[in-house]
């Protein structure tokens, strides 16, 4: 056992040949790279599964023997400085190394095909492995300093990876806003950091918190110092977890690649900020009003995330949305101190949103086969519905994860999510009936999600992004389940061949020629289809995550005891906190604790079903709110109410607006005064000097006559007038 923690440090490094490799062959074989950049995939995968078996390995140490190991070797060695590198294995850091590298594999494998023709494969799988790296670095870091370090690794590549498509604006300007709110955050957790290493004089984690509880205990510390310095802190994993108020960047980062949405902004770097604050939680609880402070934030991003994914008509934005709110249900139970429950629901919603991610690429990805279809319009709920008949294993996978993140039982949210809900009724009634209400908004915007994409139908009169009516459309659903008499006449029945701009051309597509159908302007689209094989699997695997990860959470008899692998593996933690195991619960209070809020998950479904379902929607799965949202003086104040509701969700609670116009407004304002002051004041009084004193010397030489006799006269003329006023 000893042995295998003394090579753990190799971990952060197994991944990094990839991206090193790939830069040495596009410098010295740049052609025989790219011809073979297919290979790429496989070294990939390979070293980060290296990673998983070794992670996995030192998770089952974790709960067999409830140990923790630190190695740390110095880097600089001075009388007043001492500053070490080293790694910290903990269940904690067992937990994130194995999120990481189970949900990384799954993504890695889904990339393969789904960036397989993108001319930046080479790149994208580079970027991968070192995010990978800069992850594994962050989760075994032993001291502050270092986990700053790998924190900014992990900022760049999420910089890259948003911004992969850079030539597209909507790109660009997303890496730059996730880049600029995220310094927000890092400035407040340097900031932090030296506070405290001000303070106790140590960055590492166990001699930073005895200090501190020494200092605190003697009332050796400036209380409202330290206060200042956790709130530093936590401004860090407010950025990083998408927290209010810096929650903003998540939803535009998903102008990134699909995959990068699941690993990245779902499943891992997210998880950072939830990371810091678990690991930091020794010393937040013996702060005053800073568990309060992180409570607060929790809850609100909580609610602000559900109602802001109401109204979404971009599916990963939804998603997006709602990774926020979930990751507000972990930072709420991490400051009401429940820290199995935090992780345990990291654990769940990890994969369950990986799922719901991957799957949400698989119905782009079958949406971009419709010749025409641009980008956007493939990630626009409203112009999708009917997929159920053609993509039925993305469909159910997608729906699997639905509930589960509705906390629907057996499945995974479940689970965790109901032990927060329990939880914050001890805490606050307030919070407690906000977090309930929260969970019901989860049910209906994430099937609103599952039913637009899946099983309704495209209404004629939906209007597209330049305004205009589409007047070519011959079917009430996309896909063509009825065609007018002119599209049938086009259909060719050879099964070589099909009529194009009236052209012959051979058909390279396997499908039979009836999926194919004609608009006016005589383009050919084709069915979606189901994703391939490679795209499939992870889904697959996720699914059965889904299904019984949160079986680590449900209680066995054990000699007369009922206990849990999460409560065994996380007892070095817990017992770091002082607080007791929860290793009393009984699993039949559980549930029937969990009645209430099942019955508003039931709520949520039946709601959304209602309004977005064509079996039971008389409106044939419009977007219901969107009747709300017209004008004319008939309105009723129902209608009002609604449409307030919509422009506040589909507008992002006005949130970016007030940005936009406070700061960005305000810095570009003082930005245009300085420059004005710069070049017309300070560049003004300088070039004004020089025309002055060229001015003076094109005056003084017409003075000049050459005669010494007048250059005396003037010279003891102006003494005479100096000495005159000098005088008197």
């Amino acid at each position: 056992m000893e042995q295998t923690y003394q090579y753990a440090w190799i971990i952060p490094f197994i991944p990094l040949p990839v991206p090193i490799l790939i830069g040495v062959g596009l410098l010295l074989f740049p052609t025989a790279t790219k011809k073979l950049r297919r290979m790429w995939a496989f070294p990939s995968i390979l070293l980060l599964s290296i990673v998983m078996i070794f992670s996995m390995n030192l998770s089952i140490k974790q709960i067999n023997t409830n140990s923790i190991y630190q190695y740390v070797w110095s880097w600089t060695l001075d009388n007043d400085f001492s500053f070490e590198f080293g790694y910290l294995i903990d269940p904690l850091t067992s937990i994130m190394l194995m999120l990481i590298t189970t949900v990384g594999i799954m993504v890695l494998i889904y990339s393969d095909n789904y960036m397989a023709h993108d001319q930046g494969y080479l790149r994208f799988f580079s970027y991968m492995s070192f995010f990978s790296t800069s992850m594994l670095g962050l989760v075994t870091s032993s001291n502050l300093i270092q986990i700053y370090i790998f924190w900014e690794l992990v900022g760049v590549c999420s910089y890259l990876l948003i911004g992969f498509w850079f030539t597209r604006p909507l790109a660009a300007n997303a890496c730059q806003k996730a880049f600029v709110t995220n310094r927000v955050g890092d400035f407040g957790l340097l900031l932090g950091i030296l506070g405290f290493y001000w303070i106790t004089g140590s960055f590492e984690f166990r001699d930073l918190f005895e200090i501190l509880n020494t200092l605190i205990y003697n009332h050796e510390v400036n209380s409202p110092f330290i206060t200042l310095c956790t709130v530093l802190l936590f401004a860090g994993a407010v950025a990083k977890s998408a927290q209010f108020p810096l929650h903003v960047w998540l939803p535009d980062a998903m102008e990134g690649p699909t995959p990068i949405s699941a690993l990245i902004h779902a499943a891992t770097m997210v998880a950072a900020g939830i990371f810091l604050v678990a690991r930091l939680l020794p010393l937040f609880i013996v702060i005053p009003y800073i568990m309060n402070l992180i409570s607060l934030i929790g809850i609100i991003t909580v609610f602000l995330g559900a109602t802001l994914a109401l109204a979404q008509k971009d599916i990963k934005r939804g998603l997006a949305y709602s990774t926020m709110s979930q990751l507000g249900y972990m930072m709420l139970a991490l400051g009401m101190g429940s820290y199995r429950s935090a992780l345990f629901h990291l654990i769940t919603h990890a994969y369950s949103k990986a799922l719901l991610f991957l799957g949400s690429g698989c119905v782009i990805h079958s949406m971009e086969t419709i010749v025409g279809y641009s980008p956007h319009k493939s990630q626009n709920m409203v112009l999708m519905g009917g997929l159920t008949k053609y993509v039925p294993i993305t469909k159910t996978s997608f729906l699997l994860g639905t509930l589960s993140l509705c906390g629907i039982p057996p499945l995974a949210c479940f689970w965790s999510k109901d032990e927060i809900l329990n939880d914050s009724w001890l805490y606050s009634p307030i919070f407690a009936i906000i977090a309930w209400g929260t969970a019901g908004l989860t049910a209906f915007y994430m099937f609103r999600i599952y039913l637009l994409t899946f099983e309704g139908h495209l209404n004629i009169y939906l209007k597209n992004y330049s305004g205009k009516k589409k007047k070519t459309f011959y079917s009430i659903s996309l896909w063509g389940k009825r065609y007018s008499k002119e599209i049938k006449k086009k259909l060719v029945n050879s099964k070589k061949t099909y009529q194009s701009d009236g052209n012959i051309t051979k058909r390279n597509d396997k499908r039979p020629i009836s999926n194919i159908f004609y608009f006016e302007n005589k383009k050919a689209y084709f069915y979606p289809y189901e994703s391939d094989n490679t795209m499939l699997f992870p889904l697959l695997v996720l699914v059965l995550f889904t299904l019984f990860i949160g079986s680590l959470g449900i209680p066995f008899n054990q000699e007369g005891k009922d206990l849990d692998i999460l409560s065994k593996w996380l007892a070095p933690s817990i017992d770091l906190l002082h607080k007791k195991s929860q290793d009393s619960t009984n699993w039949y209070e559980f549930l029937k604790d969990a009645i209430f809020s099942v019955s508003i998950a039931y709520f949520g479904i039946f709601l959304a079903s209602f309004l977005y379902k064509p079996i039971y929607s008389p409106f044939k799965n419009l977007d219901l709110i969107n009747l709300f949202v017209k004008s004319g003086p008939k309105r009723s104040s129902w209608d009002k109410l609604l449409s307030i509701l919509y422009n506040w969700s589909y507008n992002r609670a006005y949130i970016d607006v007030f940005y936009t116009t406070s700061f960005t407004g305000s810095i570009r304002g003082f930005s245009q005064l300085t420059h004005f002051l710069d070049r017309r004041v300070i560049d003004g009084i300088t070039n004004g000097v020089g025309v002055l004193s060229f001015l003076i010397g094109e005056v003084i030489k017409y003075f000049g006559g050459g005669h010494i006799s007048s250059y005396l006269f003037l010279y003891f003329s102006f003494v005479f007038i100096f000495l005159f006023i000098y005088v008197h």
